[in-house]
C-alpha cells in the first residue's frame, strides 16, 4: 500500500489550480467557523491548514479537501463553551481541555480506520443522515442570527431561538446592513452571475466587500469585528488532562470522531460521483484522524471532508493529494502575510457566510421528495432532526439507528413470515408440490401437516412459526421442510425445538426434511436433532411424506 494514496505528477497543473481555488473558498469559511466555535478565527485557519494537509496526504480520497465543516464546528462550539465555562478564572485551561478532546477524537478516528469501521458507517440509513445533517444546518442558521444583527449568540439552539425577538428589536444597524449585504451576495451571485462566481467565489467577495465597507464607509461603526489575529508560525500546545473530567472528554471525543467519520465519508461519495473513482473508506478515516490529532495539538478546529471545497477543487482540475495539501500551504501563507488585514473583517459578514453554509447542509432534496417517502422514513428523519436541534447530536444518531434497526427487523420478519407455509390441502398451497406429493397429502385427508419454511429464519419470525402451528389441532404427523432455509439463528432453533416437543408430547410423529450443512450444524448444537426419532430425517420431501403416511397407517397409490 503506497504511503500517499493516489499520488502522481501527471496532473500537476490541475492540482495547482484546484488547490488555489479551494484555498480561496476555504479562507472565509475557516475564519467564520473559527469565530462561531468560540475558539477564535485563527483556530479555524489552523484547522483548515493541518486537517487539510494531513488528511490529503494520508487519507483515502485523493481529490478531497478537508477542513472545518459546519457539523464539526457545531459540536466544537459546544465542547469549547462547556470546558471554558468550567474554568472562568482560567479559560486557557478550559480551551486546552477542549483541544485535547480534538486530539482524542483524532485518535479515535485512527482507531476506526484500523478496525475497518468505515464500511459500517456507510450503512447508516439515509433518513438518519438526512435528519442529522438538516438538524445541524438549522442549528448553524439559528446560532448565526445574533452575530448577523450585531450580537453574541447564546451557545444553545433553543436559547438562540428565544433570543431572536430581542435581537430584532434592538439590532445594530451597521452590522445588520453588512449581514444582509453578505446574504444577498452569497445567495444571489452563484445564481445570477455564475461566471463571476467562478472567478471570485461569493464568500470571498462578501468578505472583501464587507471589510472594505467597515474600513471606508463605516469607520466609526460599532459593528463587532474579528480583532487581532495571531501571526507567525503556529506552535504546538501540550494536551491538558483532568481526571474527573476525563469520562466526559472521552464521550465528546467519540462524538467528534463519529461525526467527522460520517461527514468525511459522505463527502468522499460526492467526490467519487464526480471523478468516477472509488475512495478507500478506512484509509480516509485514518487520514482524517491524523489531521485532527495534529490540528488539536496546534489549537486548530477539528475538521472533515468538506463538500464545497472538494467540489470546487475537482471542478478546477484537482485530482490528487497535491491539491489538498497545496490548499493548506496557501492558507498558511495568507495568514502569515495578511493577518493584520483580516482583523477588520466584520463578524456579521462571517455570520452571513455561515447561514449560507447552514442552508446548504439542510437536505432540501429529501424535503422535496417527502410526499413519496415511506412514513417510516419520514418519522426517522424528523425524530433525528428534532433530537439533533433540541437534545444532543449523539443521542439523535443513536436513536435514529435504533429506530432504523427496529423497523428493518420488522420488515425482515414480515418477509420471513410470508415464507412460512402450513399445508394440509395440496390444492390450496403456495408451495409447489409434485404429483406424488399431492397424492399422499390427499390420501392423508388432513392427518399430515406439511410445514414448509423458506429463506433465512431469525428471531423476528420465531413467534409466528409457533403461532402458525398452534392453529392446527387435528393432524397426526408433522413434516418440517427446511430444504429452502439457508440459515437459522438461536431463537428460531428454539422455536423449532418447541414445535417438535409440543407435537411429540401429544403423540404425533415428527419428520424433518432437508437442512443445509450450516442449518444442521446449528440445529445439532441446540439439541434439536436429538428430539427426532431414528430414521425421521430425510433428504427429500417425498420420502418424508411417504414415511409420515406409513407411520400413521395411511396407504397411498403413487403414480
Amino acid at each position: 500500500m503506497p504511503l500517499i494514496n493516489g499520488l502522481h505528477l501527471r496532473n500537476v497543473q490541475g492540482d495547482i489550480y484546484g488547490g488555489l481555488t479551494a484555498a480561496v473558498v476555504a479562507l472565509p469559511l475557516a475564519l467564520a467557523m473559527g469565530v462561531s466555535s468560540g475558539a477564535g478565527p485563527i483556530a479555524g485557519i489552523y484547522g483548515a491548514i493541518f486537517v487539510g494537509f494531513f488528511a490529503a496526504l494520508f487519507g483515502g480520497t485523493p481529490a478531497q479537501v478537508s477542513g472545518p465543516t459546519g457539523p464539526m464546528t457545531v459540536v466544537m462550539a459546544m465542547i469549547f463553551t462547556q470546558y471554558t465555562a468550567m474554568f472562568p478564572d482560567n479559560p486557557a485551561h478550559g480551551a486546552a481541555l477542549a483541544f485535547t478532546v480534538v486530539i482524542l477524537g483524532g485518535l479515535f478516528q485512527i482507531g476506526f480506520g484500523l478496525l475497518r469501521v468505515g464500511k459500517f458507517i456507510e450503512l447508516v440509513p439515509h433518513p438518519v443522515i438526512s435528519g442529522f445533517m438538516s438538524g445541524i444546518g438549522i442549528i448553524i442558521i439559528v446560532l448565526q442570527i445574533g452575530p448577523l444583527l450585531g450580537f453574541d449568540s447564546p451557545a444553545k439552539p433553543l436559547q438562540a431561538m428565544q433570543a431572536i425577538p430581542g435581537f430584532l428589536n434592538d439590532l445594530q444597524p451597521d452590522a445588520a446592513t453588512l449581514g444582509l449585504l453578505t446574504l444577498v451576495i452569497v445567495y444571489a451571485l452563484p445564481a445570477l452571475l455564475p461566471k463571476v462566481n467562478k472567478i471570485i467565489p461569493a464568500p470571498l467577495l462578501a468578505l472583501i466587500l464587507g471589510t472594505l465597507a467597515i474600513l471606508l464607509i463605516f469607520p466609526e461603526s460599532k459593528a463587532p469585528v474579528l480583532g487581532e489575529i495571531p501571526t507567525g508560525m503556529p506552535l504546538p500546545q501540550m494536551p491538558a488532562f483532568d481526571l474527573h473530567l476525563f469520562p466526559g472528554m472521552i464521550k465528546s471525543a467519540l462524538t467528534l470522531a463519529a461525526l467527522g467519520a460520517i461527514d468525511s465519508l459522505l463527502t468522499s461519495l460526492v467526490a467519487d460521483n464526480i471523478t468516477r473513482t472509488y475512495h478507500k473508506s478506512d484509509r480516509e478515516l485514518i487520514g482524517q484522524g491524523i489531521g485532527n490529532t495534529i490540528a488539536g495539538l496546534f489549537g486548530g478546529l477539528p475538521g472533515a471532508g468538506a463538500t464545497m471545497r472538494t467540489v470546487v477543487n475537482i471542478k478546477a482540475g484537482g485530482r490528487t493529494p497535491i491539491s489538498g495539501a497545496l490548499h493548506s500551504i496557501i492558507l498558511l501563507a495568507i495568514i502569515l502575510g495578511a493577518g493584520s488585514v483580516a482583523s477588520h473583517i466584520p463578524n456579521a459578514v462571517l455570520a452571513g457566510i455561515l447561514i449560507k453554509v447552514g442552508t446548504d447542509i439542510i437536505d432540501w432534496d429529501y424535503f422535496k421528495r417527502i410526499r413519496h417517502v415511506p412514513m417510516s422514513g419520514i418519522i426517522k428523519m424528523l425524530a433525528v432532526l428534532l433530537l439533533t436541534v433540541f437534545v444532543d447530536l449523539m443521542i439523535a444518531v443513536a436513536t435514529g439507528m435504533v429506530m432504523a434497526s427496529l423497523l428493518f427487523l420488522k420488515e425482515m420478519a414480515d418477509l420471513e413470515m410470508q415464507n412460512i407455509n402450513t399445508i394440509t390441502d395440496p390444492d390450496t398451497t403456495g408451495t409447489p408440490l409434485s404429483d406424488d406429493e399431492k397424492v399422499i397429502m390427499k390420501s392423508a385427508k388432513g392427518d399430515i401437516l406439511l410445514y414448509h419454511l423458506a429463506g433465512p429464519m431469525s428471531f423476528g419470525a420465531a413467534k409466528e412459526m409457533s403461532r402458525r402451528l398452534a392453529q392446527f389441532d387435528h393432524y397426526r404427523a408433522l413434516v418440517l421442510d427446511l430444504s429452502d432455509v439457508p440459515r437459522v439463528d438461536f431463537t428460531s432453533c428454539r422455536a423449532l425445538d418447541d414445535m417438535i416437543y409440543d407435537a411429540q408430547s401429544t403423540g404425533r410423529e415428527v419428520f424433518l426434511v432437508g437442512g443445509r450443512p450450516q442449518v444442521n450444524r446449528m440445529l445439532d448444537k441446540q439439541g434439536v436433532l436429538k428430539r427426532l426419532k431414528d430414521g425421521h430425517r430425510h433428504h427429500f420431501r417425498l420420502n418424508a411424506l411417504q414415511h409420515a403416511a406409513t407411520s400413521i397407517g395411511i396407504e397411498s397409490t403413487l403414480a
